[in-house]
C-alpha cells in the first residue's frame, strides 16, 4: 500500500510540474531538501520564483487535498525556501503555491492555488 501512495504522490508531482511548464515556468528543482525539510517543486518565470507543495489523493472523501497543507507544513516550506533564496542569491518576487490533485485511474482533477500562503514576517 505505501508503494501505491508513493507512486500516487510522484505521479501528482509530475502532473504539477507539467502544469507549470504549460504556464511557461522553468522547473528549477523537484523534491529539493534542506535538512529534513522538502519543497516539492521550485519553478520560475521572468519575475517570480514559486515554491509549490503538491498534495495528491485518490479521492476527496476526507476533504480536498489542499486542506492537508497544515500551518506547520507551511512554516517548513517557508524555512526551506528562505534557505534556498539565500543559497542561490535569488532577487525575484517569491510566491508559495499549492497544487491539489485528485487522481483516480485515468481521471485527474488539478486545482492550482497561487499565493496559497505567505510568510508572516
Amino acid at each position: 500500500m505505501s508503494g501505491d501512495i508513493h507512486n500516487l504522490g510522484k505521479s501528482g508531482e509530475e502532473i504539477a510540474a507539467d502544469h507549470y511548464i504549460k504556464l511557461k515556468y522553468n522547473i528549477l528543482e523537484k523534491n529539493w531538501h534542506f535538512g529534513h525539510l522538502e519543497v516539492d517543486i521550485i519553478a520560475e518565470n521572468a519575475d517570480t520564483v514559486v515554491f509549490c507543495e503538491v498534495k495528491t489523493r485518490s479521492s476527496n472523501t476526507f476533504g480536498e487535498p489542499e486542506t492537508f497543507v497544515t500551518m506547520q507544513k507551511q512554516k517548513n516550506i517557508i524555512k526551506a525556501a528562505n534557505n534556498y533564496i539565500l543559497r542561490k542569491g535569488i532577487n525575484k518576487d517569491v510566491r508559495f503555491d499549492v497544487i491539489s490533485i485528485v487522481k483516480n485511474g485515468d481521471n485527474c482533477a488539478l486545482n492550482h492555488i497561487p499565493d496559497a500562503f505567505t510568510p508572516k514576517w
